[in-house]
Formats: structure tokens, C-alpha cells, sequence
């Protein structure tokens, strides 16, 4: 899942938000750095990465994408995804997705002290191009998969993934809607245990 996937399924509590916010930037064992609930955020968002990339639906879509986008395939779907979230937002939110996005803009801003460089360069490209809500538009998911593209060190023609995106809308919509509240379910048991 991408960001805004991972955002939501942090709940209310700011410390996973934060977490889960900042994970791929915190490497092995450096996340015993950060307070108790944004470790858990963290963890949280490696368990929800290993729960979505082993998962058979992911794996369809996946497939979809694979020969043409090998490995890039599984970074395409989190996006995709996304997308289908944001587009969607109302069934699975009842906060508008712009007062949403704007919330966490403002806390994630409001504990910039304690994000990772990466991170906080990220937020600034985040808010600028108001990230969270322009995954609602093939426009805004053709703008991240070209800034994807560029920052890849291989040539992963992810720049031309919005086609498939379209080409197939319906089929990987079908398998995000099947998939999202699996993956809900999973995440609720996560946190409900700890």
C-alpha cells in the first residue's frame, strides 16, 4: 500500500500515523529510536507491506503488470491502489478526504523535528502537490508515477503505467475493493492485540 493507505489504516492514534508515516525511511533495527507508539506505527507498516505483498489478490494484479514492469509491478499496485481509496473515500471514511488530508498534513508538519530526512523531504513534495487528495485523479496518479519513474535508479517505465491503470480500470478496482477490507480486518486484529 502506498501513503494514504497507510495513513488511514493508522486509526486516530498519532503516533502510528506518525509511524507508519515515516517506516520505509527507518531501516532495521533504528526504529528502537523513536517513542513506543511510533515504533508501533512502524512495525505496523512493514506488517501491513509483508500482509499486502504475500496476498493472492495483490498477486493477480500483480501479475497483470509483471512482464512489463517486473519488479516495479508490486510498487505500481500500491499506487493504483491508493487511488481507488482516495477515489472512493466515502465508503470507507466519513471525514471528507480534504479535511483528512489536511489534518495529517498538519500533524505530520507539527513533528517534522522528529521525521527522518527523507521523510521531511517528502512532506514538503507531499503538501506542495497535495498528494493525498490527488490520488483521486488519473491526473494525480499519472503525476506520482512519473515522479516515481524519475527517482528510480533503473529504467522502470512506471511513467507509462497510468495506460494500464486505464486499460484495466475495472478489474483492478474489483480487486482493491475484494482486497482493502481484508486487509481492514487484518490491520484492526494488529492493533487490537497490542
Amino acid at each position: 500500500m502506498n501513503f494514504l493507505s497507510h495513513l488511514f489504516l493508522s486509526g486516530d492514534s498519532e503516533g502510528l500515523i506518525i509511524g507508519n508515516f515515516i517506516a520505509d525511511a527507518v531501516k532495521g533495527s533504528n526504529f528502537k529510536k523513536y517513542p513506543g507508539e511510533i515504533q508501533k506505527g512502524i512495525l505496523l507498516h512493514r506488517k501491513i507491506d509483508a500482509y499486502t505483498d504475500s496476498h493472492y489478490i495483490v498477486e493477480q494484479s500483480k501479475e497483470r503488470l509483471r512482464n512489463k514492469y517486473k519488479k516495479y509491478a508490486g510498487v505500481i499496485i500500491d499506487i493504483y491502489y491508493d487511488h481507488y481509496l482516495a477515489a472512493n473515500w466515502l465508503n470507507y471514511s466519513n471525514e471528507k478526504l480534504t479535511d483528512y488530508s489536511q489534518r495529517l498534513y498538519k500533524l505530520i508538519q507539527e513533528n517534522h523535528l522528529i521525521l527522518p530526512y527523507n521523510s521531511a523531504r517528502f512532506t514538503k513534495y507531499m503538501i506542495q502537490y497535495n498528494i493525498l487528495e490527488a490520488y483521486s485523479k488519473l491526473e494525480g496518479i499519472e503525476r506520482v508515477l512519473k515522479g516515481m519513474a524519475n527517482r528510480t535508479t533503473f529504467e522502470s517505465n512506471m511513467e507509462h503505467a497510468i495506460h494500464d491503470l486505464i486499460e484495466h480500470y475495472p478489474l483492478f478496482e474489483n480487486e482493491f475493493k475484494l482486497f482493502f477490507p481484508e486487509l481492514q480486518n487484518y490491520v484492526t486484529n494488529e492493533i487490537s492485540d497490542h
